[in-house]
């Protein structure tokens, strides 16, 4: 029999999980793209459907099949997720000039239902942090079904968190505020060069400090 009180734990550290700051300035860029919130927690969703995929696919591999990845190869990983955070930023300004300047409300108008990216994003975020949390899972819980079972609701729990999260860092970028041309640019600028300096910092660290 299953113990329910490690799964509600898994739940909750997911759900805590997605407010960390590397995974929040990647969505506060993604979310910028929209004008309505139901779009924003859509991508939420997506990021953390990713998110929850690559963390069961490793855990699957070295939980089943016993598969071993070494921490030089997971802080590759964490440096990926630099550097999609940098091309993030890089790549939010850049179009949030092109569409200030052309047809910005047919952009969206065209792209309102393509949550690729934010899936994508999530898959990438899955990389940094999932060999910790599947090596805690396994020293924690013996047995491979409810320690997969684990990787699952943890990863429940972190789509819960970044709905959330979506909802929240769509607000300054909802309809109303959408016109008002100058704070769209201004918050939109604020969260991409956030997102270039973490991930700047998120390189360092697991590259040039190893």
């Amino acid at each position: 029999m299953i113990n329910a009180l490690p799964l509600f734990f898994a739940a909750v550290v997911g759900f805590g999980h997605a407010f960390e700051i590397d995974h929040l300035l990647a969505v506060s860029n993604i979310v910028t793209r929209r004008k309505t919130i139901w779009e924003a927690l859509k991508d939420g969703i997506y990021w953390g459907l990713g998110h929850t995929s690559t963390i069961l696919i490793i855990g699957v591999l070295m939980i089943l099949a016993k598969l071993g990845i070494s921490e030089q190869t997971f802080h590759f990983f964490e440096a990926g997720v630099g550097v999609m955070l940098v091309v993030l930023g890089v790549q939010r300004i850049r179009k949030t000039w092109e569409h200030e300047k052309w047809h910005a409300d047919q952009h969206h108008h065209l792209q309102a239902h393509d949550h690729r990216l934010a899936y994508g994003v999530g898959l990438v975020h899955g990389l940094a942090g999932s060999g910790a949390l599947v090596l805690l899972v396994m020293t924690e819980i013996k047995e491979a079904l409810p320690a997969v079972l684990y990787l699952l609701v943890f990863g429940m729990g972190s789509i819960a968190g970044m709905l959330l999260a979506s909802g929240v860092f769509s607000l300054p970028f909802s309809q109303k505020l959408a016109d008002a041309g100058p704070w769209r640019w201004r918050f939109t600028l604020l969260s991409s060069l956030l997102c270039m300096i973490v991930g700047g910092k998120v390189i360092w660290e697991n590259l040039m400090s190893n």
